[in-house]
């Protein structure tokens, strides 16, 4: 299975990464990383670093893009053009009422993307 895993610098992001590296070594999948500049709280490229050596570490080859623009647009997008299966996002936080909150990139993709989404949480 071709699989997109779209992440921002944010902790949901990276446990979203491990997670889908089990799978990926698990089943075979062929992943590909998208670094999606999400926020003025993490820098792109510190982030692209983290997850080049976390990919290192666990000896697994891959592409990485980083998108920049609107990041769920983009990460649609990329899914779309280069014939994805699956996108692979983190995110989402229960509500004190026990109800799913999602951010805004995590929502559109969810809403908007023609390729699978899986939300890891």
């Amino acid at each position: 299975m071709k699989v997109l895993l779209g992440m921002g610098g944010s902790p949901d992001g990276f446990d979203a990464l491990e997670e889908t590296l089990d799978r990926a070594r698990q089943a075979g999948d062929d992943l590909t990383v998208a670094v999606l500049d999400t926020s003025e709280d993490y820098d792109v490229d510190e982030v692209e670093a983290k997850v080049r050596e976390r990919l290192d570490e666990a000896g697994v080859e891959t592409e990485i893009h980083t998108l920049s623009g609107h990041p769920g647009s983009q990460l649609s997008q990329l899914a779309e053009r280069e014939g994805f299966d699956r996108i692979v996002i983190g995110g989402g936080q229960r509500s004190p009422m026990g109800k799913i909150e999602l951010g805004e990139v995590a929502e559109f993709v969810l809403l908007n993307a023609d390729t699978t989404v899986t939300l890891v949480r």
